[in-house]
């Protein structure tokens, strides 16, 4: 009989062994993480349980315009509590509470009631108190007052940018615009400092203390200068006003940068007086020229005449007839006007913005090199400014099922798509810095305490011929100065290059023919653009709805004040010589 061996480890050994050295592993990998990675997490949290332990508030980064004047910071307050531990003593606490009213200009049975009732822990009297009266109140050492160190948010600039800063909620975290997108930068590290109390809760004299002091957050630099930005939104909600609109935006920048000078919308969010339980407020504070799309209408035309002279398929005398009508795949295309203008050249159509013209040249360039050209400036896809809520916009292509040959021609002239006012105006910039597309940008300089990151102009991609973008961009100084009746867009002193927009509100069952998008794509100064400008206004009513009855003079009305504000004097006499 074989005798089975007990010197060897049995399966069950091994089970238990490998068991054992797994969880020691455990307990090892654990406390490496509490004493080692989240050692100073546990410990700021063993503090502020102490009694005594204070949070010392990390303030919040300032939001700035671009010279550097807050739009959005952080001013210190205080929290007041009654210590409902202290209050037990009901003798002090009565006497406490009499003063503690007094100063308040509260009932003081109230305050009793509220530090004595039967509930443990601290009760909160009142939030973000002034910082200096918080000193006051901190000197007449009332029993049971305890101040803790809190921030308010202030907006210097009252309501101005309103969807575009954004807004904070108690919780200290940002709600939405600015400072939502940049909170983790914004958003400081609190500290805590602790002091030994005696049995009734007493700071002792002489006690060892222990402090972590709080974090400063970073400041973000905007792109926005406040000024234009407070024209352009008194500008915007007096045209609003004027043409009796639904809503409208407006949006200021350099052509050459990319730069964001100011962007608007309205009606829009007023940061002094936020109502959180608004059944609106998503409405208002969305920045609609990122986040709402709409049909450009002519001021497409631009894109789709600079592709033409780019493809050298025509030049500004070149000519065709217009009949005043075009079929397309069993549709019938009529210009705006209804009207036949015989034989017109491309300078032409696109001063009198003729729907023929477009189509003309849209089907010279052809399906396939249009809308690989539309990518090229950026149509259909996200700007990459920065801002959550972005919408890319939206065409069909020949690749796409539902595509059919009449939205070619649509599409010339700007409806059948869908793009942002940030998209449509960062594209038609294209045409004015020489056939580069730029990339917006809103945010200049975000400064933290470990570094300074600064943003600088991004050239996306050349789009067309530095040639053919300045023959576009003569034809769009014609289409303004360039036409004997005038146009609405025309600024005294100043040569405007520029393209107007109309097109109908789209619904579910087609459009709207009694509601319009009235817009305007512009430069000043012509020679030398210092803005862009792009002028949206809404189902404007009362009689005018066409973009060079409304949108236009709002661009004329703009144009100048900002001109003046960056001292850039007229380029021709403001009055005729005699």
């Amino acid at each position: 009989m074989t005798r089975k061996r007990t010197d060897q480890l049995t399966w069950r050994h091994w089970t238990l062994t490998i068991l054992v050295l797994a969880s020691i592993a455990a307990v090892m990998v654990r406390l490496y993480q509490v004493q080692i990675l989240n050692h100073e997490d546990y410990l700021e949290q063993a503090a502020v349980t102490r009694q005594g332990a204070a949070t010392l508030p990390g303030p919040r980064g300032a939001i700035l315009d671009a010279t550097g004047y807050p739009l959005a910071t952080s001013v210190d307050t205080w929290d007041v509590y009654i210590d409902r531990f202290l209050w037990r003593d009901r003798e002090k606490a009565l006497a406490s509470a009499s003063a503690f009213a007094d100063f308040m200009g509260m009932n003081p049975g109230e305050l009793f009631d509220m530090g004595t009732d039967a509930d443990a822990g601290d009760v909160l009297v009142q939030r973000q108190m002034d910082y200096a009266t918080g000193l006051e109140l901190q000197e007449r050492d009332l029993w049971g007052i305890r101040l803790i160190p809190s921030a308010k948010r202030i907006y210097p600039e009252g309501s101005l940018a309103g969807p575009l800063i954004g807004y904070i909620g108690r919780d200290g975290e940002g709600l939405w615009g600015v400072e939502s997108d940049f909170n983790t930068t914004l958003q400081g590290h609190d500290g805590w400092t602790t002091m030994e109390r005696d049995a009734l809760g007493r700071p002792i004299a002489f006690s060892h203390q222990q402090t972590k002091e709080p974090v400063s957050g970073g400041e973000v630099q905007l792109t926005i200068d406040r000024f234009i930005q407070a024209i352009v939104e008194q500008t915007l909600s007096e045209a609003l006003a004027q043409y009796n609109a639904r809503s409208g935006s407006i949006i200021v920048m350099n052509p050459h940068t990319g730069e964001i000078l100011a962007m608007a919308s309205s009606p829009a969010v007023d940061l002094t007086q936020v109502d959180l339980n608004n059944e609106d407020l998503d409405k208002l504070v969305k920045t609609h020229a990122v986040t709402d799309l709409y049909e450009p209408g002519s001021v497409l035309k631009t894109l789709t005449t600079a592709v033409a002279i780019d493809l050298g398929l025509v030049g500004p005398e070149s000519s065709y007839e217009d009949t005043g009508a075009v079929e397309v795949g069993g549709y019938t295309i009529r210009n705006w006007d209804l009207m036949a203008h015989g034989i017109v050249s491309v300078r032409e159509y696109l001063q009198q913005s003729l729907n023929t013209g477009a189509v003309w040249l849209a089907e010279m360039i052809g399906a396939d090199k249009f809308y690989d050209y539309l990518g090229k400036f950026g149509l259909g896809e996200s700007t990459h400014v920065g801002l959550s809520g972005e919408a890319e916009g939206t065409y069909r292509t020949p690749a796409d099922p539902d595509w059919y040959p009449v939205d070619l021609a649509t599409n010339s002239y700007g409806q059948g798509l869908a793009v942002t006012p940030l998209q449509m105006l960062t594209a038609v910039n294209s045409i004015a810095n020489g056939g580069i597309l730029m990339r917006p940008y809103i945010v200049s300089k975000v400064v933290t305490p470990e570094d300074v990151r600064t943003y600088e102009p991004v050239e996306v991609r050349r789009v067309i011929s530095e040639e053919a973008a300045r023959t576009t961009y003569d034809l769009m100084h014609d289409v303004v100065e360039g036409q004997e009746w005038g146009h609405g867009a025309q600024v005294p002193g100043y040569e405007v290059a520029g393209k107007t927009g109309t097109t109908l509100v789209s619904i579910p069952t087609g459009y709207d023919i009694d509601s319009t998008i009235a817009s305007f794509a512009g430069f000043i100064p012509y020679d030398d653009p210092a803005i862009s400008v792009l002028v949206k206004i809404d189902q404007p009513s009362g009689g005018l709805n066409l973009g060079g009855q409304v949108a236009a003079p709002v661009f004329a009305d703009l144009a100048p004040q900002i001109m003046a504000y960056l001292r850039i004097p007229p380029s021709k006499p403001m009055v005729a010589q005699p």
